[in-house]
C-alpha cells in the first residue's frame, strides 16, 4: 500500500503537490497573524493586499539543503581548486556551481540548454553530451555532476536512448587527455530507471562504464543525507537514492 501511495504522489506532484497544499493551508493562519501584528507595529509600512507575496515554507528549525547538490558541488570544487588546472570544462552541472568555480578558475560550461549569462571567467556553449564539441584527448580538467543519469530519458528534450548514461560516459572519456581528471557524480543505489526523472546506478556499473580510467577517490551522500568521504564502492550497494562522487584519472 505504501508503494502505491508513493507512486500516486510522484504521478500527481508535477500538477499539484498534495503535501505542499496541506502545509500551505496549515501555514496561512500564522501568515495572517503576522500580517496583522506587523501592520499594528509602530513604524511599519503600509501593507497592500496586491503586494502580498506569502512565503509559507521557510519557518523551519534548520536551513534546508538538497544534500546531493550541497555536498557534491563542494566536493568537486574543493578537488578542482586543489589540482589548480589552468582552465576547466564542465558538462551540464549546476549553474551556481560553475558560476562560483569561474571566480577561481576559467571555466567553459556546455549544456544541452544554453546558459545565457555573461560573467568574467565563464564561457558558455551549447552541445549534446552524446556528441561533445571537443576533440579527442583535449581536456585536462572535466566535471559532470548530476547530469549523466538523465541522458536519454527525454526530460530535457533530448532523444530517448536506453544507453544514454553509458554513452555519455564514453564521450567524457573520449575528450579527457592522458593524465587529466574527471569529477563525476550521479545517483547510486539499487539500479533502476525512475522515468523520466533519472536513472539510479550501482557504483560498480559506473566503474564499468569508465573502464580504462583510474578511480582516485569515491565519496558520497547516503539516503539520510549523511556525507562520507573515501569509502568502498559497496558503501551504497543497498541504497535507494544516494549520491556517488567519483574522481577519475586517465592514464
Amino acid at each position: 500500500m505504501k508503494t502505491i501511495a508513493i507512486m500516486f504522489y510522484c504521478l500527481v506532484t508535477p500538477i499539484l503537490d498534495p503535501l505542499q497544499v496541506i502545509r500551505s493551508f496549515c501555514s496561512y493562519p500564522r501568515y495572517i497573524r503576522d500580517w496583522l501584528r506587523y501592520a499594528r507595529m509602530h513604524g511599519s509600512e503600509a501593507l497592500c493586499f496586491f503586494d502580498a507575496q506569502p512565503q509559507l515554507h521557510e519557518h523551519t528549525m534548520v536551513t534546508k539543503v538538497d544534500a546531493h547538490y550541497f555536498y557534491s558541488n563542494g566536493w568537486i570544487m574543493r578537488r578542482i581548486v586543489a589540482n589548480n588546472p589552468a582552465n576547466h570544462v564542465d558538462i551540464g552541472s549546476s549553474s551556481m556551481f560553475v558560476n562560483l568555480l569561474s571566480a577561481v578558475i576559467p571555466v567553459t560550461f556546455m549544456d544541452y540548454r544554453p546558459l545565457e549569462v555573461r560573467i568574467e571567467g565563464l564561457t558558455n556553449c551549447s552541445g549534446d553530451i552524446l556528441n561533445l564539441p571537443f576533440a579527442d584527448s583535449s581536456i585536462n580538467s572535466l566535471s559532470c555532476s548530476h547530469v549523466a543519469e538523465h541522458v536519454g530519458l527525454g526530460r530535457y528534450g533530448d532523444a530517448l536512448n536506453p544507453y544514454g548514461t553509458q554513452q555519455a560516459c564514453a564521450e567524457l572519456m573520449r575528450v579527457l587527455v592522458s593524465g587529466g581528471y574527471l569529477y563525476f557524480a550521479l545517483p547510486v543505489g539499487k539500479q533502476r530507471v525512475c522515468f523520466n526523472a533519472h536513472r539510479v546506478h550501482d557504483p560498480k556499473t559506473i566503474i564499468d562504464y569508465f573502464a580504462g580510467l583510474e578511480l582516485v577517490e569515491f565519496s558520497g551522500v547516503h539516503d539520510d543525507g549523511r556525507f562520507v568521504e573515501r569509502v568502498a564502492l559497496d558503501e551504497f550497494s543497498g541504497s535507494s537514492y544516494s549520491c556517488g562522487m567519483f574522481l577519475f584519472k586517465k592514464g
